[in-house]
């Protein structure tokens, strides 16, 4: 059974500058109007500079079927971000990141219109680099694709992506940019979302 499937996790809550306010059941922290929680997002490199993009499996509780990026999830009660994303590259992608750096964070509202649960997430961003193949684990992840930047830009014209992409995208791009030593340029759809004061 895919760990994403089991609804007896706890989140950590947290505040607008990312402290620590509380718990919640992972489930509860997703419902409308959804919880500020802690999370963190992956964006991984191969040598040849391009994307990793997953397409989420379609028996995820959450936005299952669609593209997004290359890992993504949800920090242990007091754990570590770092550590946190480090473990689930391997348990999700069937490989360790060779390198993995802190990209910042972005808060952000995003409701998932096909299920009715919304992201409102703290989200730590990673950039971090691969130099082994992938062995994808198919609970977790219905296939992968490598992408340079026009690729990724026609995907973004017509597949489906999670709600929370674009959004992670653009706040990670600076540090993307320093790893790959690649400009990766945003389509005008991608803004950071305003949360509603």
């Amino acid at each position: 059974m895919s760990p994403d499937s089991l609804t007896s996790i706890e989140l950590e809550l947290v505040d607008e500058q990312g402290n620590t306010v509380g718990t919640a059941e992972k489930m509860y922290a997703h419902q409308a109007p959804g919880h500020l929680h802690r999370a963190f997002s992956v964006f991984l490199f191969d040598p040849g500079q391009r994307m990793l993009l997953q397409r989420r499996a379609l028996t995820k509780y959450h936005s299952p079927g669609v593209w997004s990026n290359s890992c993504c999830g949800h920090p242990h009660v007091g754990g570590s971000p770092l550590e946190a994303a480090g473990r689930r590259v391997t348990e999700e992608l069937g490989t360790d990141p060779e390198t993995l750096t802190a990209a910042g964070t972005v808060r952000y509202r995003h409701p998932d219109e096909a299920t009715g649960l919304v992201e409102h997430e703290f989200n730590h961003l990673f950039v971090g680099t691969l130099s082994a193949a992938v062995r994808p684990d198919p609970a977790e992840v219905a296939e992968v694709a490598f992408v340079d930047p026009p690729e990724l830009a026609g995907r973004l014209a017509q597949d489906p992506f999670s709600a929370w992409f674009r959004t992670v995208l653009l706040a990670a791009q600076p540090s993307i940019e320093t790893v790959t030593g690649i400009s990766w340029e945003q389509p005008a759809t991608a803004r950071r979302t305003k949360e509603p004061r």
